[in-house]
């Protein structure tokens, strides 16, 4: 098992000026090493679910420690008194969205869902509406009504509500879309009623997407993704036969 003291020494060796330069334009701050996600990945691996260490990490108040120990922590395990500790911690995007990422497989991702997205503050507000991005077409979290009262409220309130929060709610419509085609019809009406969603990404080469024409591309790559898979089933069917 592996130590704070032995990883975060990994992290380092990993870290580059050009990385925390690149980091910092997307709003992460020191301390930090500027580690790549490619090596974030490789680091990451061999410590497969660790929740002592992921608190360890996390505790330390290193960026690129923190967004390893979103990586390794045991979503099964996370308290709300926990998500709610980490949540007053972060101050930008990346850990905004990693944070909401490993709360949606929590047995709380609703709840702290709930309890999060009306925050007048950006980040809490941010992992609110980002854990129903990642929640969105699961039946046993969301019903269809609750989804339509969603992208109702969004149409009312996203020109309105702080900058990120705006990119997430744009992706809570577009994962939305994808549920059911009822949902998808609700969503490109009030995409047609808000136009283009206006969000500040600073110095950075990001884009909030259009929602339209990004489901559109998902729908597309599903249906390859489907045929791709249908192909393959048929083609190990047929070799049973022949053997």
């Amino acid at each position: 098992m592996s130590t704070l003291q032995e990883v975060m020494a990994q992290l380092q060796l990993a870290g580059t000026a050009q990385n925390r330069k690149v980091y910092a334009r997307h709003g992460a701050a020191e301390p930090m090493f500027g580690v790549s996600y490619k090596d974030l990945g490789r680091i990451a691996k061999p410590l497969g679910t660790d929740k002592s260490l992921a608190i360890d990490l996390w505790d330390s108040g290193n960026h690129d420690a923190r967004v390893l120990g979103l990586r390794i922590a045991d979503a099964a395990a996370m308290t709300k008194t926990r998500a709610r500790r980490w949540l007053r911690d972060v101050d930008n995007y990346i850990l905004a969205e990693a944070l909401g990422g490993l709360l949606a497989q929590s047995p709380h991702a609703r709840g702290l869902s709930d309890e999060w997205r009306d925050s007048p503050r950006e980040w809490p507000a941010s992992v609110g509406w980002f854990i129903v991005t990642c929640t969105a077409e699961q039946t046993d979290v969301w019903s269809i009504s609750e989804l339509r009262d969603l992208v109702a409220q969004i149409e009312s309130e996203i020109g309105e509500r702080p900058n990120r929060v705006r990119h997430e709610m744009n992706g809570v419509l577009i994962a939305i879309a994808l549920r059911d085609d009822t949902l998808r019809r609700s969503v490109l009406e009030v995409d047609s009623r808000i136009g283009p969603i206006v969000v500040d990404h600073g110095e950075t080469g990001c884009k909030t997407p259009a929602i339209a024409p990004y489901i559109d591309r998902t729908l597309t790559h599903r249906r390859k993704m489907a045929q791709r898979r249908a192909q393959q089933a048929a083609a190990k069917a047929a070799v049973k036969e022949i053997a």
